[in-house]
Parts: C-alpha cells; sequence; structure tokens
C-alpha cells in the first residue's frame, strides 16, 4: 500500500520550496553574491541537478528546527535527529551520503569540520532566519571548497544587505517544550550605501527523546557598504549549544517497550541496579565566525571577489563513566587507572586500578580561510576562476574533572593530539554557447590536501596522521535547448576524496575516487515543470558507512572496494487551479558494494553484490497547497524505502520504510500599508502519528570465548526514534 502512495507522489521538487526552479545570473547585478553565484553555483545552462531555495521558501518552514530539517522535503534527501524533533543534533543524507560527504559553503567558505567532514548545525542556531538563499546540487556537482562533495553540496549565501531598514520579532512554540525567539533589525541602506543588520536568538527544547534537552543561541551582525563597482561585507556569526546527549540509541527490546529511552548518563549501584542519570551527561560547545568579503567591478564584464574568513570553535562534551557498567557491560576501559594515566595506589593492602569519573573531552580549533573569485562574461563565454587556501588547527584533550577513588590534581590531562590541516584549490569553469540551441561546460580543478595529526588519542594509546594528496577532478556537459519548453543535459564528473579524523582513528584508510555521470532533460511551461535526472556514480574504495559508530555517535566507515549508486530523480509541479498548486518528487535508486566479502563465525563468505548502508531504493515527497490572499494551507508528505544499516544485507539490520505528512498553515493577519505586519505559521508535524525511525546502527563481533571449538558472529542494532504527532505555531512581527 505504501509502495502504490508513493507512486502516487511522483514528479518532483518538494514541500515549502514552491519557488525553487532553476534561476539565470543577471551579470550585470553588483551585489557580492554575484561572483560567489557564477563561480560555485549552477545555473538553468548548467549540465547537473540541482534546486534553489530562496529565504521566502525557508522562512515558512522556519519554526526552530535545524536547516538539514528545513530540506527533507527535497529530491534524495533523508534526515533524521537525534532527540527525536528537529531540534538539537540533526543529520542529512542525500543519495545514500551522509553528512561527512555533503560538502556545504557559507558565503563560498567551507563549513564542513576540517578533520570528521561533518557539520554541525547545532553549533549555528537558527541560521536559516540569516539565509539569503541557498542551492542543493545533487552528486559531484560543480568545483566547490574544500571536502569534495560525494553525495551532494550545500551552498548557501547569507542576508544581502536591505533596502529598507526593519525590525522583526519572531516567536515560536510547540511540543516538547520547544520555544524559539528571534530578533532581527536593518538600518537600511544610507544614501552613502552603509547598512548595518544584524539578529540574536534562543531554541530551547526538552526533545522527543528523554533528557535529550537542547538550549541554543545564536547571532548575526553585519556592515556592508555598497557604490556603483564596490561591495564590502563584513559580517561575524556564531552560536553556543549545550545538549543533553542522546548520540546512544536503543536496542530493539527497548524501542518496542519504551521508545523515549535515553541510556545517556546512567548509574548504577554494585549489583546493576539503575539509581539515576548524571545530570551533566552534555555536549557544550562555541562557535564564531568572522568574514569580510569585498567585490569589485572591473569592467562592464568582469568581476573580483576576495574572501577571508577565521573561525573559532571551543568546547567539551562532559561524560561519566559507570564502574559497574564498564566492567560488566560496555567492556570499554574507560574506568581503567592506565586509560586515565593515574598511577595505581595501595588501600588497606587493595591495589585501586579503577574508579568511576566524570571526564571533559576537549576541541579547541582554528580555521583560518583566503577566498579569490573572478568573473568574467564575453559575448557567448561566461568564465569563472576561484583559489582557495585555508589553514586549521585542532586540539583534542581530556580532563579528569571527577573520580570516585583517585589520587589526581584537578584538571588533570589524560590525552592530548593536535591535527593541522591544509586545504587548497584552484579551479577554472567555462560556459560556452554555440547557439541558441547548443552550450558545453568545462571544470577543471586541482586540490591539494596534507592533514598531519601527533599525540594520544585517550590515554596511553598513540595517535599519529601523516597524509597528504594532490587530486585532479575535471567535469564537463552540454545542453541541447531544441524549444524554449525543453531541455536536454549530459555530464561527467570526477571526484576525489581524503578520509577523515575517524576513518584513521579505525583503520588504515585510502582516499576514495567517483565518476558521477549525469543525464537530464528539463521541461517547464507557465503552468507546469517536470525534471527528469538519471545518475550513475560508480565508486573506488568509497568510504561506507559499516553501520556501526563511535562513543560519540559519529559513524564508522571503511573502504568498500568498487560500489556503485544509479537512479532515476523525477520532480514536478502543476498549478491546477489559480488557487490550486501540486509539487512532488521521486528518487528510484540501485546501490551497491560489488563482491562485498564478510568473515562470518571465522570463514570468509563471498556475498556478492550487497546494499550499500543506509541508501533507500525509494525515496518520495508532495506538497498540495490551496491558497488565498492573505493564507495558505498545504499537506505535505515524505516516504522513504526500507534501507539497511549494513552492508552485508543482514535481516536484523533492515531499518523499515515509513511514510509521515504534516500540515502546514500560513496566514497574514495584518498586512496595511505603513503599518506593522503580522504573519502566523502553524504545523502539525507527522499528524497521523506514525512511530518510526530514520537513523540507527548496525555491529558484528565473534564470540570466541563462548566455545573452545567455535566462533559465533553475532550481530546487534540500535534505533534512533522519532517523534509521533507533534505541533509548532508562530508569529512573526516585523516594522
Amino acid at each position: 500500500m505504501k509502495f502504490i502512495i508513493t507512486l502516487m507522489l511522483a514528479g518532483s521538487l518538494v514541500a515549502q520550496q514552491a519557488n525553487t526552479t532553476q534561476d539565470t545570473i543577471t551579470v550585470s547585478t553588483v551585489a557580492l553574491e554575484s561572483v560567489t553565484v557564477s563561480a560555485l553555483r549552477a545555473t538553468k545552462d548548467t549540465p547537473m541537478a540541482f534546486t534553489n531555495i530562496s529565504e521566502e521558501e525557508l522562512n515558512k518552514q522556519n519554526l526552530g528546527k535545524d536547516l538539514p530539517v528545513l530540506l527533507r522535503f527535497l529530491p534524495s534527501v533523508v534526515t533524521t535527529s537525534d532527540a527525536g524533533a528537529g531540534v538539537g543534533y540533526t543529520g542529512i543524507r542525500v543519495r545514500g551520503s551522509d553528512a561527512t560527504r555533503v560538502n556545504v559553503t557559507i558565503n563560498g567558505i567551507a563549513y564542513n569540520d576540517a578533520e570528521s567532514h561533518g557539520t554541525f548545525w547545532v553549533n549555528l542556531s537558527d541560521f536559516a532566519s540569516s539565509v539569503e538563499d541557498l542551492q542543493v546540487q545533487r552528486g559531484v556537482g560543480t568545483s566547490t571548497n574544500g571536502a569534495a562533495a560525494f553525495g551532494a553540496s550545500i551552498n548557501i549565501n547569507t542576508n544581502d544587505s536591505s533596502e529598507e531598514s526593519f525590525a522583526l520579532l519572531s516567536s515560536s512554540v510547540g511540543s516538547f517544550n520547544t520555544l524559539k525567539n528571534t530578533v532581527k533589525f536593518s538600518t537600511g541602506t544610507s544614501a552613502n550605501g552603509f547598512e548595518l543588520s544584524g539578529r540574536l536568538s534562543n531554541i530551547t527544547s526538552d526533545g522527543y527523546i528523554d533528557r535529550a534537552s537542547s538550549n541554543l543561541k545564536g547571532y548575526f551582525l553585519q556592515g556592508t557598504y555598497t557604490s556603483e563597482n564596490t561591495k564590502v561585507k563584513a559580517l561575524t556569526f556564531g552560536g553556543h549549544e549545550r545538549t543533553y546527549q542522546a548520540w546512544y540509541g536503543i536496542d530493539q527490546d527497548v524501542l518496542k517497550k519504551n521508545r523515549t529511552y535515553n541510556p545517556a548518563g546512567a548509574q548504577y549501584d554494585e549489583e546493576g541496579n539503575l539509581q539515576g542519570y548524571y545530570d551533566d551527561q552534555v555536549d557544550h560547545y562555541n562557535q564564531d565566525h568572522t568574514q569580510l568579503h569585498i567585490e569589485q567591478r572591473l569592467n562592464e564584464h568582469s568581476r573580483l571577489s576576495l574572501g577571508l574568513n577565521y573561525t573559532h570553535g571551543y568546547g567539551y562534551y562532559q561524560e561519566f563513566y559507570d564502574l559497574w557498567y564498564d566492567q560488566n557491560v560496555s567492556f570499554g576501559g574507560d574506568t581503567e587507572y592506565d586509560y586515565l594515566k593515574l598511577e595505581p595506589f595501595t588501600i588497606n593492602g587493595q591495589s585501586i586500578t579503577t574508579t568511576e569519573n566524570a571526564v571533559h573531552k576537549w576541541l579547541d580549533n582554528d580555521f583560518y580561510v583566503a577566498n579569490l573569485l573572478f568573473h568574467t562574461n564575453v559575448e557567448n563565454v561566461n568564465m569563472s576562476s576561484g583559489a582557495y587556501y585555508s589553514h586549521y588547527e585542532g586540539l583534542h584533550f581530556g580532563e579528569l574533572m571527577w573520580a570516585s577513588t583517585a589520587n589526581a590534581n584537578p584538571n588533570h590531562r589524560f590525552y592530548e593530539n593536535t591535527g593541522t590541516k591544509i586545504d587548497s584549490n584552484v579551479f577554472t569553469k567555462v560556459d560556452v554557447s554555440i547557439d541558441e540551441k547548443w552550450s558545453l561546460y568545462a571544470d577543471l580543478q586541482l586540490r591539494w590536501i596534507d592533514y598531519k595529526v601527533g599525540g594520544e588519542v585517550a590515554g596511553p594509546e598513540s595517535f599519529t596522521v601523516n597524509d597528504a594528496h594532490t587530486f585532479f577532478n575535471p567535469k564537463g556537459g552540454f545542453v541541447y535547448k531544441p524549444t524554449a519548453k525543453h531541455q536536454f543535459y549530459a555530464s561527467y564528473a570526477k571526484a576525489h576524496k581524503e578520509p577523515n579524523r575517524t576513518d584513521f582513528e579505525n583503520g588504515n584508510p585510502v582516499p576514495e575516487e567517483l565518476d558521477d555521470f549525469e543525464l537530464g532533460w528539463r521541461w517547464k511551461t507557465s503552468h507546469a515543470f517536470l525534471n527528469a535526472n538519471l545518475y550513475y556514480m560508480n565508486y573506488k574504495n568509497q568510504l561506507v558507512l559499516t553501520g556501526a559508530i563511535d562513543e560519540v555517535g559519529a559513524p564508522i566507515r571503511a573502504n568498500s572496494g568498487d560500489s556503485f549508486r544509479r537512479g532515476i530523480e523525477l520532480e514536478g509541479g502543476w498549478n491546477i487551479t489559480p488557487n490550486l498548486n501540486w509539487q512532488a518528487n521521486l528518487s528510484w535508486s540501485k546501490n551497491r558494494n560489488k563482491d562485498k566479502y564478510f568473515k562470518r563465525d571465522g570463514a570468509l563468505q563471498a556475498l556478492g553484490d550487497t546494499r550499500l548502508a543506509f541508501s533507500p531504493s525509494l525515496i518520495a515527497a508532495e506538497q498540495l497547497t490551496y491558497s488565498q490572499d492573505n493564507w495558505s494551507v498545504s499537506f505535505v508528505s515524505k516516504y522513504v524505502g526500507e534501507q539497511y544499516m549494513g552492508n552485508i544485507d543482514a535481516e536484523l539490520s533492515k531499518l523499515d520504510d515509513y511514510l509521515i505528512s504534516d500540515i502546514q498553515f500560513q496566514a497574514v493577519i495584518l498586512n496595511k500599508a505603513n503599518t506593522p505586519t503580522l504573519n502566523l505559521t502553524v504545523h502539525i508535524h507527522n499528524v497521523f502519528d506514525t512511530l518510526f525511525t530514520s537513523n540507527g546502527y548496525f555491529y558484528t563481533y565473534d564470540d570466541d570465548w563462548s566455545s573452545a571449538t567455535a566462533i559465533t558472529t553475532i550481530e546487534g542494532v540500535g534505533y534512533y526514534p522519532q517523534a509521533g504527532r507533534h505541533i509548532m505555531a508562530g508569529l512573526t512581527l516585523k516594522f
């Protein structure tokens, strides 16, 4: 039945993305975004699959949930939330690729963490309120900055300067004691071209999962100067988050009995009886970004842009290690004196070598970037070139805060290591219009990586990385437009991607390679549009998710030899009547490891082609909207097919499919000339109260102690349940 419903959703584009068709670039525009867009973004004549999202469409969705959740209805997108309700730690996957393989830039500056490659939106609370527009490119996409896009890229532009002054107050309230308050302002652009704008935000939530609370603070401050040929944009933004940990998940038995249970911080007595939970089992982090962008029009056809960035991140997660749990369940050794780098001592003739403890595990990092972009347009040739350099330094260390039995100095440091990374690239992209029907596209990038780590990763365990690479990433394609309504395109893109820090901590990884082939058709009239995109992504040494996670919930990956993803993406929309609009998308794919081998029960087995982890073959979404002059209501649905949490097709690792639906209502309450405007937004999420899990983990280990003659492979799973029916409502007052 779900499959039949899904087929009815076919078409494309999604939920509140109504006006997100591909945009042309106006060459004469002086705005800062023009060079960035021309250099890093796709246009309607680029032979690749992408979706543009406007500020207006983001605002319709933005009641406090993280940015990935606001994009959940886009083609080939699956999102999840540790806390279960979209506030706190959230994740996004595109075409089966997790966030470490989705490239994100903010004003052309890489946002992915240099070491982990992850994107942690929890550190930028309510950042969607400061976004002018964004573009999601699926596949390798155009050349970008930072770690390569192996599933998608998200290119974000922050708010441009406002011509008019305004003050905005926005508040949202909803289930799980979720509360969002935002204050935003602009002085407007003065006669001499200056403007100052800013935002302060605070979001709190108890979370759907027990104790999965969030307290998120965000800020954004920007000054701009604009003249006929020059624009200067200086901005600082960031946030402070304190979240109770919810990254452990629960097993299948607990899922059936108590799906909101959170094992984080559990405390046990000597007999293993649960006594309570540690109050400060929290993640506590600050992240501050400072950027300067200067754009200069050189002549009628050419523009040059310089971007500078400094990011400072600092904070810790606090962990309580229970002695009984460590010695009887996890066997992690986190209560051992060796792990804590403590000297054993004797009490009443008994040697003390273990202790319950609470620790801070710190990250203190600095990230420097210089980005130079050039764009020129002469007759039928558009050319963009760029040079990018970044330097990252991250200090990782652990401090003992408390121990039940230990002889240690305050803030005893039991491990420390430093990671440094230099990431640079140069690229040139050219679009050539041969005639009214044919255009050619070429994009060449050369990228250099130098990554080093030295020190101890935990206690006495040393950790060293010395990894350097030079990658050449060519891209090319063509666009054919036989009529004004039809457009066909084809492209090829090569990408290389280096392993991340977690990969090195869990093995000896090698870089991965990707050949991405895209073939598409776009059709558009005044009342409807339809885009179809075929893709084949062939990987060598793909770092696939194994299904397992580390101690902070980060996915563990391993090189998988040869693998591929192939599929079709459909997206479309239809203005059925002047007041009724329907949009939908569907992604149908096959994602496989080639000739997979796995050691089970002590013997190596040939499994043949197996499914890639966390890669559903069917994803679909739809939005049906009825609107009047001052109000609209939408019925929105998302279907995600079954997926496997591992790469060996184990039945236990299967994550069930799900279909969820929302109702979204917007109304303009006040909108008279020369008076404040007041807007109301109400979202009923998961209106049919579907019980589902969008994420989990799968692991195996060999039991070689239960039998003297046999080895038995044991499988285990964990789940991250998502919230049932819940509601958010918000008011926005603008002066």
